[in-house]
């Protein structure tokens, strides 16, 4: 809670070999502002940590021309986020700030259109007030709302908010960036669904593929934002859109 105004984030921690990437990421953006600062480690904290079995990916977003040994730039975050929206086939789970990027939308709006499967779903849990743009995000919603009736009567998307318990509720405010597909990948990290966050700003994320980790990761998140207990919200994910999320948003 911030000055009563209910806040919902997420984190993650990670071990493993994958933490090499996490640290050479850190000292490309700390010599770049206080140069020689931070001592460098001749072996990779990573390095000395067995592999948990777990496919785990460190992608980023790093505009061009700003740190010299990346020159280029990097969008790797924007690049995962679509291979793995072209590839769903049931469910597209997603939590941020924003809404706002048309590659994103664009690739939800044509599997709305056209469903790889009639249980095909997409929810996007979005803040009810967000701090700038929110007729950016209000737009995409729209044009995913139409999509989403283009093709029958059955309802695939839901934009949903959270608001605190009881009566009167004030709204929380969704920080998080996070999404999980088909229950088999999962990201979480700090990069919204806009413009600044997948092409101008430096941003970070942990891209997972485990059915397991995924899974609970939404199983988790739909317990606290639906309040119902595991055995209410576990089993396929299209009924407790249809049953559940439908009926609230």
């Amino acid at each position: 809670r911030r000055d009563g105004l209910g806040w919902h984030d997420e984190a993650v921690r990670v071990e493993g070999p994958v933490v090499a990437d996490v640290v050479q990421h850190f000292h490309l953006r700390w010599h770049a502002v206080a140069g020689d600062g931070l001592p460098r480690r001749s072996e990779a904290p990573g390095d000395a940590v067995a592999a948990g079995g777990v496919e785990a990916q460190f992608v980023r977003t790093v505009p061009e021309r700003l740190y010299d040994p990346c020159r280029d730039g990097e969008w790797s975050i924007l690049e995962s986020y679509l291979r793995a929206l072209r590839a769903a086939e049931r469910l597209v789970y997603l939590e941020s700030q924003f809404l706002w990027a048309p590659e994103v939308s664009s690739v939800l709006a044509e599997k709305l259109r056209q469903p790889p499967h009639d249980d095909f779903r997409v929810i996007t849990l979005l803040p009810a007030h967000p701090n700038n743009g929110a007729d950016d995000s209000r737009g995409q919603v729209g044009f995913l709302i139409d999509a989403d009736k283009e093709c029958d009567d059955t309802t695939r998307f839901l934009a949903c908010t959270l608001y605190q318990p009881g009566p009167g509720g004030r709204p929380v405010y969704v920080h998080s960036k996070a999404a999980v597909i088909d229950d088999a990948w999962v990201t979480v990290g700090s990069a919204n669904l806009n413009a600044h966050s997948l092409f101008n700003d430096t941003e970070a994320n942990i891209v997972v593929r485990d059915a397991n980790l995924a899974r609970e990761v939404r199983l988790r998140l739909w317990e606290e934002h639906l309040e119902r207990p595991r055995a209410e919200i576990d089993g396929d994910p299209a009924r407790v859109f249809d049953e559940l999320w439908k009926p609230l948003a």
